[in-house]
Protein backbone atom coordinates (compact mmCIF):
# COMPACT_ATOMS: atom_id res chain seq x y z
CA UNK A 1 0.00 0.00 0.00
CA UNK A 2 1.08 3.58 -0.87
CA UNK A 3 3.47 4.58 2.14
CA UNK A 4 2.20 7.87 3.81
CA UNK A 5 3.76 10.85 2.09
CA UNK A 6 4.52 9.30 -1.44
CA UNK A 7 2.15 9.92 -4.32
CA UNK A 8 0.28 6.52 -5.06
CA UNK A 9 0.89 5.17 -8.26
CA UNK A 10 -2.99 3.24 -8.79
CA UNK A 11 -5.94 3.42 -6.52
CA UNK A 12 -8.52 0.50 -5.82
CA UNK A 13 -11.92 0.35 -4.82
CA UNK A 14 -13.09 -3.37 -3.54
CA UNK A 15 -16.59 -3.56 -3.18
CA UNK A 16 -18.67 -6.64 -1.90
CA UNK A 17 -21.21 -7.98 -4.30
CA UNK A 18 -23.93 -10.86 -4.73
CA UNK A 19 -24.03 -10.55 -8.13
CA UNK A 20 -22.98 -7.33 -10.33
CA UNK A 21 -23.46 -7.39 -14.38
CA UNK A 22 -21.61 -5.04 -16.14
CA UNK A 23 -22.35 -3.90 -19.93
CA UNK A 24 -18.90 -4.01 -22.13
CA UNK A 25 -20.35 -3.03 -25.37
CA UNK A 26 -23.81 -0.94 -25.99
CA UNK A 27 -26.21 -2.10 -28.66
CA UNK A 28 -25.66 -1.01 -32.08
CA UNK A 29 -28.22 -1.08 -34.98
CA UNK A 30 -28.93 -5.00 -34.88
CA UNK A 31 -26.30 -5.99 -32.50
CA UNK A 32 -27.84 -6.34 -29.00
CA UNK A 33 -25.52 -4.96 -26.02
CA UNK A 34 -22.87 -7.23 -24.43
CA UNK A 35 -22.66 -7.63 -20.74
CA UNK A 36 -20.63 -9.54 -18.52
CA UNK A 37 -21.73 -10.92 -15.05
CA UNK A 38 -20.26 -12.30 -12.11
CA UNK A 39 -22.10 -14.04 -9.13
CA UNK A 40 -21.15 -13.86 -5.71
CA UNK A 41 -17.85 -12.14 -4.63
CA UNK A 42 -16.29 -8.93 -5.36
CA UNK A 43 -15.85 -6.02 -8.21
CA UNK A 44 -12.69 -4.13 -8.24
CA UNK A 45 -12.17 -0.68 -9.66
CA UNK A 46 -9.02 0.37 -10.48
CA UNK A 47 -7.15 3.23 -11.82
CA UNK A 48 -3.51 3.88 -12.43
CA UNK A 49 -1.66 7.23 -11.97
CA UNK A 50 1.44 8.28 -13.85
CA UNK A 51 4.52 6.34 -13.16
CA UNK A 52 3.09 3.02 -12.02
CA UNK A 53 5.04 0.10 -13.57
CA UNK A 54 5.07 -3.43 -14.13
CA UNK A 55 6.38 -3.98 -10.66
CA UNK A 56 3.60 -2.88 -8.77
CA UNK A 57 1.22 -4.96 -10.56
CA UNK A 58 2.31 -8.78 -8.58
CA UNK A 59 1.85 -5.97 -4.71
CA UNK A 60 -1.09 -5.01 -6.05
CA UNK A 61 -2.63 -8.45 -7.00
CA UNK A 62 -1.40 -10.05 -3.92
CA UNK A 63 -2.90 -7.93 -1.51
CA UNK A 64 -6.29 -7.24 -3.54
CA UNK A 65 -6.75 -10.75 -3.67
CA UNK A 66 -5.67 -11.56 -0.09
CA UNK A 67 -6.97 -9.11 1.85
CA UNK A 68 -10.15 -10.62 4.17
CA UNK A 69 -12.82 -8.68 3.45
CA UNK A 70 -15.46 -11.07 1.86
CA UNK A 71 -17.67 -12.23 4.40
CA UNK A 72 -18.88 -15.96 4.86
CA UNK A 73 -22.48 -16.84 5.16
CA UNK A 74 -21.29 -16.96 9.04
CA UNK A 75 -20.12 -13.97 9.27
CA UNK A 76 -16.15 -14.25 8.99
CA UNK A 77 -13.92 -12.36 7.15
CA UNK A 78 -11.77 -14.39 4.39
CA UNK A 79 -10.14 -13.43 1.32
CA UNK A 80 -11.66 -13.57 -1.73
CA UNK A 81 -9.38 -16.66 -2.29
CA UNK A 82 -11.08 -18.11 0.38
CA UNK A 83 -14.36 -17.47 0.05
CA UNK A 84 -13.91 -18.48 -2.73
CA UNK A 85 -15.86 -15.99 -4.71
CA UNK A 86 -15.60 -14.68 -8.62
CA UNK A 87 -13.91 -10.95 -9.44
CA UNK A 88 -15.10 -8.77 -11.76
CA UNK A 89 -12.53 -5.66 -12.39
CA UNK A 90 -13.61 -2.41 -14.14
CA UNK A 91 -11.37 0.07 -15.30
CA UNK A 92 -12.60 3.16 -13.50
CA UNK A 93 -10.04 6.35 -14.58
CA UNK A 94 -12.40 8.94 -11.97
CA UNK A 95 -10.57 7.14 -9.20
CA UNK A 96 -7.85 9.41 -10.38
CA UNK A 97 -9.93 13.04 -10.20
CA UNK A 98 -9.20 15.92 -8.08
CA UNK A 99 -11.26 18.81 -7.51
CA UNK A 100 -10.41 22.22 -9.11
CA UNK A 101 -12.98 24.99 -8.59
CA UNK A 102 -15.68 23.24 -9.53
CA UNK A 103 -14.46 20.91 -11.65
CA UNK A 104 -13.09 17.35 -12.21
CA UNK A 105 -9.31 17.36 -13.42
CA UNK A 106 -7.29 14.10 -14.71
CA UNK A 107 -4.18 15.01 -14.95
CA UNK A 108 -2.75 12.60 -12.55
CA UNK A 109 -3.75 9.72 -14.07
CA UNK A 110 -2.10 7.62 -16.32
CA UNK A 111 -1.66 8.13 -20.26
CA UNK A 112 -4.14 5.77 -22.16
CA UNK A 113 -1.75 3.38 -23.81
CA UNK A 114 -0.13 2.92 -20.58
CA UNK A 115 -2.92 2.81 -18.71
CA UNK A 116 -4.10 0.18 -20.90
CA UNK A 117 -1.18 -2.17 -20.78
CA UNK A 118 -1.31 -1.93 -16.97
CA UNK A 119 -5.09 -2.63 -16.42
CA UNK A 120 -4.36 -5.58 -19.33
CA UNK A 121 -1.48 -7.24 -17.10
CA UNK A 122 -3.74 -6.29 -14.21
CA UNK A 123 -6.56 -8.64 -15.33
CA UNK A 124 -4.07 -11.41 -16.34
CA UNK A 125 -2.07 -11.58 -13.19
CA UNK A 126 -6.13 -11.63 -11.72
CA UNK A 127 -7.01 -14.62 -13.46
CA UNK A 128 -3.85 -16.62 -13.33
CA UNK A 129 -3.76 -16.59 -9.42
CA UNK A 130 -7.25 -17.74 -9.40
CA UNK A 131 -6.49 -20.57 -11.54
CA UNK A 132 -3.49 -21.39 -9.88
CA UNK A 133 -5.75 -21.49 -6.67
CA UNK A 134 -6.86 -25.36 -5.89
CA UNK A 135 -10.03 -23.83 -3.84
CA UNK A 136 -11.65 -21.44 -7.09
CA UNK A 137 -10.43 -23.64 -9.61
CA UNK A 138 -12.44 -26.18 -7.33
CA UNK A 139 -14.96 -23.91 -7.06
CA UNK A 140 -15.55 -22.40 -10.67
CA UNK A 141 -14.60 -19.07 -9.88
CA UNK A 142 -13.91 -16.63 -12.84
CA UNK A 143 -12.61 -13.20 -13.19
CA UNK A 144 -14.47 -10.68 -15.86
CA UNK A 145 -13.55 -7.85 -16.41
CA UNK A 146 -14.57 -4.20 -18.29
CA UNK A 147 -13.25 -2.84 -21.20
CA UNK A 148 -10.50 0.11 -20.50
CA UNK A 149 -11.04 3.97 -22.24
CA UNK A 150 -15.01 3.06 -22.63
CA UNK A 151 -18.36 4.46 -20.85
CA UNK A 152 -19.98 1.30 -19.10
CA UNK A 153 -22.75 0.29 -17.31
CA UNK A 154 -22.74 -1.81 -14.12
CA UNK A 155 -25.71 -3.27 -11.91
CA UNK A 156 -24.57 -4.29 -8.83
CA UNK A 157 -26.83 -5.94 -5.99
CA UNK A 158 -24.18 -5.52 -3.11
CA UNK A 159 -24.62 -6.94 0.40
CA UNK A 160 -23.37 -3.83 2.42
CA UNK A 161 -22.52 -1.02 1.19
CA UNK A 162 -19.26 -2.33 1.95
CA UNK A 163 -16.64 -0.59 0.01
CA UNK A 164 -12.51 0.20 0.37
CA UNK A 165 -10.17 2.05 -1.18
CA UNK A 166 -6.85 0.72 -0.98
CA UNK A 167 -3.77 3.17 -2.69
CA UNK A 168 -0.43 1.98 -3.92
Amino acid sequence: MAESGRTPQARAVLQQCLRARLQVRPAEGDATAQWVEVQRGLVIYVCFFKGADQDLLPRMVNTLLNVKLSETENGKHVSILDLPGNILIIPQATLGGKVKGRNMQYHSNSGKEEGLELYSQFVTLCERELAANDKCAKAGVVVEHGTYGNRQVLKLDTNGPYTHLIEF
